[in-house]
């Protein structure tokens, strides 16, 4: 229950009422903060914009975009300390003054009264205001509350806007954006370049790719006076990020590497040396005090090249160059020195590899992460094998493996992530990371997180293999916070992939490079100085 609570529309509804019986936070009071907050995000982000036009709706949303328009266009105050330079404020409303509920009318004559000579006019359908001279528009037409679709003049407007070039900052959501909706794209809606919510994302929020961008635009968090006591998520999600903390604390200044556990990386076959020696450097440079890689006799000097950090422990294999049953007994001695073991990067599943995997998930009491060919070892018939009772199970399967973990087919399991997810995790015990657009991390308790970072250039062969040596790395050093350890290591790849994004174009990005922006990653602060929380988007300024 809090600020990081994934909120639908009814939650969100639910939130303010409470917040003004509960608390006693007035509406205006809620609306003037939030306008605040939107004001002050405009003025940090675009200091030189010279003109900035406000359409606003005759709801709570347009109330808040009026208490923005009125600050911006006031002198610098203690409240807004700058503005940006010489900035033109206009207001163009999409509705009679006679419409606007209570709370927005209030803003409107305030507005009036404070910033006389301030351009207000009204837009009918068929006479669009002219936009063509807009440095920045505002959208703070319609939000958490609306269902699609738009119509009349907002429609127009949208089309209209869909064809200019100037960027578009949308107050809660874009407009004609349904806040329950779980889809990536809605193209009835408004475009957005920068989203400004308040309290606590909703569904659309994490869900949706509301904004336009390399690295995707900004969608940011304010908050404007509810407590965390007030808000639920009905749906049981909550935002991934916030876990991230967990990784900002400094080290005790007396530390060894002993104490940042010790991740023990099984995989490789012939021809595959590739995804053992990736997931080993990620592990390496999340923090893991000594990292071991258990890969077969004929890959070992390949994988040993990846760094002089890495520890080799040479597997017997069979026929095929993959590791066969031999290994399991030769492993007990070593496990006793392991915090946790990861297994199935690159692994195969030729000749005993399979069944090795199944074996030592069997055994293995020691916190487990398992990916790539070790999940293919278990179908749906073998499931019940993947018992997390009494230990720490992690599964990272991408949609195809969790559709052989599952028996249902792709289209099947893209179509209900949060519920199937979900189901998997309470019934095995286990925490999942269904990965895809939206990572999911299922827990056993049957909460789920939502992860918001991450790109396209991230689509590449490794990817998969870089995350197993984070999230065992997390795990090594955090045994005791399984929950935040995994969220914080999915948060940290997809943004490490962000930053190379950022420094790189999307098609060039190896999955290596995400491994050489992690310290990015980790120094990157989610919460800003001014109080948002960037839910996605890069604060670089």
């Amino acid at each position: 229950m809090g600020k990081n609570d994934i909120l639908t529309a009814a939650d969100m509804a639910e939130t303010d009422r409470r917040t003004i019986a509960e608390s006693g936070v007035p509406m205006a009071t809620l609306m003037e903060n939030a306008g605040k907050a939107f004001a002050l995000f405009v003025a940090r982000r675009y200091p030189l914009i010279r003109r900035i036009d406000f359409l606003c709706g005759k709801g709570n949303n347009g109330g808040d975009g009026l208490v923005a328009a009125r600050l911006l266009a006031s002198p610098p105050t203690g409240v807004i300390p700058f503005r940006p330079f010489g900035s033109d404020v206009r207001v163009w409303l999409l509705a009679e003054e006679s419409e606007l509920k209570e709370a927005p009318a209030a803003e409107l004559a305030r507005l009036r009264q404070e910033t006389p000579g301030l351009l207000i006019e009204t837009v009918v359908e068929g006479k669009l205001p002219d936009l063509s001279g807009a440095g920045l528009i505002v959208d703070a037409i319609v939000g958490t509350g609306f269902k699609p679709p738009l119509g009349g003049v907002a429609a127009e407007l949208r089309d209209q806007i869909a064809k200019m070039e100037v960027p578009v900052v949308a107050v809660d959501l874009p407009s004609g954006w349904d806040a329950d909706s779980t889809e990536q794209s809605s193209p009835d809606a408004f475009r957005a370049d920068a989203v400004v919510t308040f309290t606590a994302p909703k569904l659309a929020h994490v869900f949706g790719a509301l904004t336009r961008g390399n690295v995707f635009g900004p969608v940011v968090v304010a908050e404007i006076g509810s407590p965390d006591a007030v808000i639920a998520s009905s749906a049981n999600l909550h935002w991934g990020g916030a876990s991230k903390t967990i990784a900002e604390t400094p080290r005790d200044v007396n530390s060894n590497k002993g104490k940042f556990g010790h991740v023990l990386l099984i995989g490789g076959s012939y021809g595959t040396a590739g995804a053992p020696s990736m997931s080993a450097l990620a592990a390496m440079r999340t923090g893991a005090g000594l990292v071991t890689a258990g890969v077969p006799d004929s890959i070992v000097n390949l994988v040993a090249q990846i760094a002089p950090e890495l520890m080799i422990a040479p597997l017997t294999q069979g026929a095929e160059g993959a590791v066969d049953l031999r290994n399991l007994d030769r492993l007990d001695v070593l496990m006793k020195k392991i915090s946790v073991v990861a297994v199935g990067p690159g692994l195969s599943t030729k000749g005993d590899a399979s069944e090795f995997a199944r074996q030592l998930v069997a055994k293995t009491t020691v916190p487990m992460v398992i990916d790539a060919d070790a999940l293919n070892a278990f179908d749906v018939s073998r499931t019940p094998l993947l018992d997390g009772v009494g230990r720490t199970l992690v599964l990272t399967p991408h949609p195809g493996e969790f559709s052989r973990l599952t028996g249902l087919t792709v289209k099947e399991v893209e179509a209900d992530r949060i519920n199937l997810a979900r189901s998997f995790a309470t019934k095995h015990k286990v925490t999942l990371v269904l990965k895809g657009w939206r990572t999911l991390v299922a827990h056993p308790d049957g909460s789920i997180a939502v992860n918001t970072t991450g790109n396209p250039s991230m689509a590449k062969g490794g990817s998969g293999d870089i995350l197993t040596g984070i999230v065992a790395a997390m795990l090594a050093q955090f045994p005791d916070n399984v929950a935040e350890a995994v969220e914080a290591a999915v948060h940290l790849h997809g943004l490490a992939g962000d930053f190379a994004a950022h420094a790189m174009d999307e098609h060039t990005v190896l999955a290596t490079d995400t491994v050489a922006h992690l310290s990015d990653a980790f120094r990157y602060r989610t919460r800003d100085a001014y109080g948002f929380t960037w839910i996605t988007g890069l604060n670089k300024r």
